[in-house]
């Protein structure tokens, strides 16, 4: 006879224990700088799309990457166009005067997820930064994502009326096949997708066929650094009109998977930023933020080996290796920014106890709080960890009435990061406009059924 599920346990807390670096509040990290070494991807993950720790904790880690490190990006899982405002404040170009200027182009929902007050602070921070050093220096924030359709077309557009009109009426004349959708980018998904509207694919491939196909802007007059981050800028714009066009009409396609589409479009941006920022000769260093679903080896969990899914961490690290270093976040319990339903308002709510079968509860029961735990080296922990556990994920939506079926999916942790920070009791991320349904005493209301 095998050992008790008892038994089993209590080694698995025991190795964990052992294997881990326990943290403090304000620790500096200097353990995961040692476990990134040499690592030029570092890909941060977040449990949640609305806990303050994970964000406050990522911007401590990369702000030293780009100091001690010589990191030149921060690609985030965020829109291109409203990042890209954001890359141009912080490298001292642009027009915005504040921070919270900067990230106004963040309107989308869920506008908490990056205009919150500890992006706020890092964006300022950043900024600070980059005013010593040379322009060649500063480091940048891009984003990976592409649901800005309508507003990468008008960024295109703009571009093209200031450098080469003729090739502005070709664009727009291109473009306004989507015209009759108006702004809806989902009913053109819906409409294009079954069958039942016209089909804009052609039309987005030629317009970034065309736009490929123009001189560069030193050779047409406009040359210097601002105008390659402008035909950079237009280029990736163009890209993700193209990309975004599949996105949504694969939505209502069952053969197609639209999360193969988006990430494969974060990893396609990934790998064009990383040829920008590498164009004049040295390999160039990025950090990444987004989810751990995004960032966590899609191989090392059941939606990657049920559902064909792939995600941005695994293609980093098949095209990387070991270059590539994955850190994901979890939390025991708190309070989170979440809304109740698509396009609702934020609200802050708390997050139940994990599941007693999570691996979110194995690091509670370790009971140390705070702190990191490799994944790469070799250690009893591996094995104690090895077996596939159900693991956590809210995003921008949190439904604890529905905990076990919407927020959990089966993953085998060693295998899916290099590391893992996990901080017990986190709170929510501070939007930068708190709407009634967030509360701001500190009352939380119950929100999810007593019983677990």
């Amino acid at each position: 006879m095998g050992p008790s599920s008892e038994t089993v346990e209590a080694a698995t807390l025991d190795a964990v224990r052992d294997a881990a670096v326990p943290l403090a509040a304000d620790d500096p990290h200097d353990a995961l700088l040692a476990l990134i070494g040499d690592a030029r991807f570092v890909l941060l993950g977040e449990a949640t799309h609305g806990t303050h720790e994970f964000y406050r904790e990522r911007a401590r880690i990369t702000l030293r990457l780009i100091a001690e490190r010589g990191f030149q990006a921060v690609a985030i899982e965020g829109d291109w166009p409203d990042a890209w405002r954001v890359n141009r404040f912080v490298r001292l170009l642009g027009d915005d005067a504040f921070a919270v200027d900067a990230l106004a182009g963040f309107r989308r929902f869920p506008t908490w997820m990056w205009r919150n007050a500890d992006v706020l602070e890092f964006v300022e921070t950043l900024r600070a930064h980059n005013a010593g050093r040379p322009p060649h220096e500063r480091a940048g924030f891009y984003g990976l994502d592409l649901y800005s359709l309508h507003r990468s077309m008008e960024a295109v557009l703009r571009y093209l009326e200031r450098t080469d009109p003729e090739a502005a009426r070709r664009a727009r004349d291109r473009y306004a096949c989507f015209d009759q959708y108006g702004e809806d980018s989902r009913l053109y998904g819906l409409m294009a997708g079954q069958g039942r509207g016209e089909d804009c694919q052609q039309e987005v491939l030629s317009a970034w066929i065309d736009l490929q196909r123009r001189p560069p802007a030193a050779d047409h007059g406009t040359g210097g650094v601002e105008a390659e981050e402008d035909d950079f800028d237009a280029e990736q714009n163009a890209r993700l009109v193209k990309n975004a066009e599949a996105y949504y009409r694969s939505l209502y396609r069952r053969e197609v998977s639209s999360w193969n589409v988006r990430d494969r479009h974060m990893d396609e941006t990934l790998e064009r930023l990383e040829r920008h920022l590498g164009r004049h000769g040295a390999a160039p260093k990025i950090v990444v933020w987004a989810h751990n679903s995004h960032l966590g080896d899609a191989r090392a969990t059941d939606k990657g080996l049920r559902r064909d899914e792939l995600n941005l961490g695994q293609l980093v690290r098949e095209r990387h290796g070991d270059a590539a270093f994955l850190v994901g976040f979890s939390t025991h319990h708190g309070s989170v920014t979440a809304a109740s339903d698509w396009g609702g308002p934020a609200e802050r709510k708390r997050v139940r106890p994990s599941l007693p079968d999570s691996y979110e509860r194995v690091m509670h029961a370790a009971g140390l709080g705070r702190f990191l735990l490799p994944l790469r080296a070799d250690g009893p922990h591996l094995h104690a960890l090895g077996e596939p556990r159900i693991e956590r994920a809210i995003g921008v939506i949190y439904r604890p009435e529905t905990e076990r079926q919407s927020h959990y999916f089966f993953a085998t942790l060693p295998e899916q990061f290099d590391a893992l920070i996990h901080v017990d009791t986190t709170r929510a991320v501070e939007p930068l406009e708190r709407s009634a349904a967030w509360r701001d005493d500190g009352d939380l209301p119950e929100t999810y059924p007593r019983g677990l």
